[in-house]
């Protein structure tokens, strides 16, 4: 083969010099057209779009782009796979079985009627916490169900509340992975940043979630639709039982107890005793997100099967279902990780980083804005704080303030404007049932407003409260 043909086979629709910016806008343009203009399944739209950021890019070998492409699809998979499956088993036996409704009406009694928003937002604010936010979505969703269900109204207010929270304190407090690797790469205080993730990460989901929350309340009205599994009408035949005919309150917070507790017990193993603790691999084992919401999954089914008058045929038809929608979701979402990780492929975030590195900000200014660049155009928060960790750390020392506050401007960067390439943003729409503009509407404006005011949040406190 001749040094003529090589070539060709490797440049063919790839252009070189600003090539990872070209990228990025034939990726835009691509999902655009594909999911905007002609509405095609989102699964479809983001494979093409993910084959067309590797045709123009040349850090990508032309031969190698539906490979490339298919191995960050499996990467996505291997992650969201079972997680999302066994959370489409525990939202349709929640509903089903009249747990999540008999959860919701708990918050009622406690909180009130009109402040369900409340008791989800402070939820997901803590679970989030030590549990991935996928995760605790996974586990909330079937709540803000059935609590649209039961009091017909405020479906924009209770998403957005619950999402802003989790995306907080997953993106702003340790132990959550994001912010620990800037802890260890910055060499930041765990203690310190803790405390300052608290402080900066309340006011910032209060404003981004709650805040915003009621704001677009007012103006949005979300329907209930089918999704996971489960029916409207289902979830409004929950609404004429009484309560003394669901299950028992403890019993039907189980699901969400045992995935907590599997979870945050690992994590806590970790971060007390050392990341390679895990008790002889039990927490590790016990604690993996996999494992914990299969056993999640297993106590909201038996809940489910224990309240239906079903046989064990019916019975497993009805999980089929539920796996059939969580199937569908599952392959939306990491098509969407995939879609990211192209770019990435492709050298966005870094081209975007090295852009910006040199900009006259100062250094909290200037890892906000390196971290946000770098979310915008690959999708993935992880990548935006490896990213700029790594810059900003030989620049750490030269903070006159407590380096947890470089930590919560990078996280909050980190966390700006989720959108199609972002495999949150396709959790959120699928699970919650919502629509394409009904989606950009709520989480990706309210993920927008966690970025600018976790910003603000952290200038503000690292001005009255250096903590130096």
């Amino acid at each position: 083969m001749s040094d003529d043909t090589v070539m060709v086979n490797n440049t063919v629709l790839q252009l070189g010099g600003q090539a990872p910016l070209v990228a990025v806008i034939a990726g835009i343009i691509a999902i655009l057209l594909l999911l905007v203009v002609l509405d095609l399944p989102a699964f479809v739209s983001l494979v093409v779009a993910g084959f067309t950021v590797g045709l123009v890019a040349p850090a990508i070998a032309f031969a190698d782009v539906p490979g490339e492409f298919a191995a960050a699809f499996g990467d996505n998979m291997a992650g969201i796979g079972i997680p999302i499956l066994m959370a489409a088993i525990i939202g349709k036996a929640m509903v089903e079985s009249g747990a999540a409704n008999r959860i919701v009406r708990a918050f009622t009694s406690l909180f009130g009627e009109d402040n369900t928003e409340i008791s989800l937002f402070g939820s997901s604010f803590i679970m989030s916490v030590p549990v991935f936010f996928d995760n605790v979505f996974y586990l909330l969703a079937p709540l803000a169900r059935s609590a649209r269900a039961r009091d017909g109204k405020n479906y924009a207010l209770y998403i957005v509340a619950m999402g802003a929270a989790g995306v907080v304190t997953h993106g702003f407090v340790p132990p959550t992975p994001g912010p620990l690797l800037a802890v260890d790469r910055l060499d930041a205080d765990l203690g310190s940043t803790i405390l300052i993730g608290v402080l900066v990460g309340f006011p910032t989901a209060l404003i981004s979630g709650l805040g915003y929350g009621y704001w677009i309340n007012q103006r949005i009205e979300i329907p209930l639709r089918d999704t996971m599994g489960t029916t409207v009408e289902e979830l409004e035949e929950q609404n004429q039982i009484e309560t003394h005919q669901l299950p028992g309150l403890l019993e039907s917070l189980l699901p969400i107890l045992l995935a907590v507790l599997l979870v945050t017990a690992d994590t806590t193993t970790q971060t007390v005793l050392g990341e390679d603790a895990s008790i002889g691999g039990i927490t590790g084992f016990f604690g993996d997100p996999n494992l914990a919401l299969t056993v999640a999954a297993l106590a909201a089914a038996f809940t489910y099967y224990r309240m239906s008058d079903l046989d064990s045929d019916a019975f497993s038809d009805e999980l089929t279902d539920a796996l059939k929608s969580g199937g569908n979701i599952a392959a939306i979402t990491a098509a969407g990780g995939a879609f990211g990780a192209m770019l990435q492929a492709a050298g966005a975030g870094e081209y975007i980083a090295n852009g910006l590195e040199g900009v006259g900000f100062g250094l909290i200014v200037t890892a906000w804005v390196i971290a946000a660049g770098v979310r915008l155009v690959q999708g993935s928060a992880t990548v935006a704080i490896v990213t700029t960790a790594g810059i900003m750390a030989p620049l750490a020392s030269g903070l006159d303030v407590n380096t947890a506050y470089l930590v919560m401007s990078i996280g909050a960067g980190a966390s700006f404007c989720s959108w199609y390439n972002d495999s949150g943003f396709w959790i959120v729409k699928e699970i919650g049932g919502l629509t394409q503009a009904e989606t950009l509407k709520t989480w990706t404006v309210a993920t927008t407003l966690i970025g600018i005011v976790g910003l603000l949040s952290t200038l503000v406190f690292s001005t009255i409260l250096p903590l130096a």
